[in-house]
């Protein structure tokens, strides 16, 4: 087991060492000058030259990567171009959001996700199957921010129940805090649950037709108890995979959805730094978000190994 985690964690760091160069390379490849943003068009190219210098983007491209990478190692990201303040902060103040938003996201992804799959696998071919697979086919081709438009119509507009947008803040209560974040959260959700819904259909009806599920149906086990003791373990390889790489989804979708619903969260900064040609908290935001993305996969695959002995043995 320590080899095969060894293994998958050098993976980790050769992966995050490449996304990176890469995030580096491309975001220094833009076009366009951040110290000419911030002067404003009629600036004096002596005065664009003089923030130049003082930003540091005259510097060789390598020296360049190298001071931001030492300052990941460090917890020192610099400061924003545009807000004056350290990026570290920034990016930690928006977290507080973004990340519950995300957790919720995911937990309701899990629970529709996995309640309907189950239930569909366990009535194949019936009219619960039929039905919860057609609601399935619409959830994936709902656009989550068109989604999130309807949910702001029917309850902020028409029913008052809900804040059409905004983040009431943890300081004020939690519940009010986990208000603010429940329509994004649905919008989030419902494309993703779909997706893992029949995913989870496919693997449970997959792992159904083995033959110890026959056999432990031969010595007198209810179907009922073979599908919890027996098949659900068996299927969670394939649902655990698609889990993995939801969770980066909802990370990158928050992009989209915390504009739509004016959430003060990491999304939003990413978009109004790209505006701003915050190049700073652009290049911190996105490789925090592929650190996130990396480190689930990781965890993931640890997991498998556990839920499947056999592959930690395959890998070696």
């Amino acid at each position: 087991m320590s080899v095969f985690i060894f293994r998958r964690f050098l993976t980790l760091m050769a992966t995050l060492v490449g996304a990176s160069l890469i995030i580096f390379l491309v975001l220094d490849a833009l076009p366009g000058n951040a110290a000419q943003m911030l002067m404003g068009a009629d600036a004096s190219p002596d005065a664009v030259r003089a923030l130049t210098v003082k930003l540091g983007l005259d510097q060789p491209l390598f020296y360049r990567y190298v001071h931001w990478i030492r300052g990941l190692l460090t917890g020192d990201l610099g400061n924003s171009y545009v807000y004056g303040t350290p990026v570290a902060g920034l990016i930690a103040e928006r977290l507080t959001l973004t990340m519950p938003l995300a957790i919720m996201s995911m937990s309701m992804t899990v629970v529709l996700a996995l309640t309907a799959g189950i239930y569909t696998a366990a009535n194949h071919n019936k009219f619960g199957d039929v039905g919860v697979m057609s609601l399935t086919q619409f959830g994936m081709a709902l656009p989550n921010f068109w989604f999130a438009i309807l949910l702001i119509l029917l309850f902020s507009v028409k029913l008052q129940w809900l804040s059409a947008g905004g983040f009431a803040g943890w300081d004020e209560s939690i519940i009010a805090g986990i208000k603010s974040l429940l329509l994004p959260a649905i919008s989030l959700s419902v494309v993703q649950a779909a997706i893992l819904a029949r995913v989870t259909r496919s693997a449970v009806l997959e792992v159904l037709r083995e033959d110890f599920v026959r056999t432990a149906r031969a010595k007198g086990l209810s179907k009922r108890d073979v599908l919890w003791q027996h098949v659900l373990r068996n299927a969670m390889i394939p649902v655990m995979t698609v889990m993995g790489l939801q969770f980066a989804n909802l990370l990158a979708g928050t992009i989209v959805i915390e504009n739509v619903f004016y959430l003060p969260g990491l999304g939003r900064l990413i978009f109004q730094s790209i505006a701003n040609r915050d190049l700073i908290v652009v290049r911190n935001c996105v490789m925090l978000l592929a650190t996130m993305v990396v480190i689930v996969n990781f965890v993931v695959d640890v997991l498998y190994a556990f839920i499947d002995p056999r592959i930690k043995v395959h890998s070696l």
